[in-house]
């Protein structure tokens, strides 16, 4: 990833953020329980992304490469 599609990744973040607490702000003002549930949902689909992630990485992670190892380390 180059500085300038790291910078774009960011603002398009940012964007997201702000754009998610403002219509979370218009639905809770207007009584929705969507609103509630929407980000309730989001956060738990993001935290179940990750755990399956680092399930993944763990699983097909070869630890016996000696290129896996710090040369530093084992000197």
């Amino acid at each position: 990833m180059t500085q300038n599609q790291s910078r774009n990744a960011g603002n398009a973040l940012m964007t997201g953020a702000a754009l998610s607490i403002l219509m979370f702000g218009i639905g809770i003002s207007r009584r929705s329980y969507t609103a509630l549930a929407v980000p309730v949902f989001a956060g738990l689909l993001a935290a179940a992304s990750m755990a399956f992630w680092v399930g993944y990485t763990m699983k097909t992670t070869n630890w016996d490469h000696p290129d896996d190892f710090d040369s530093a380390a084992t000197t």
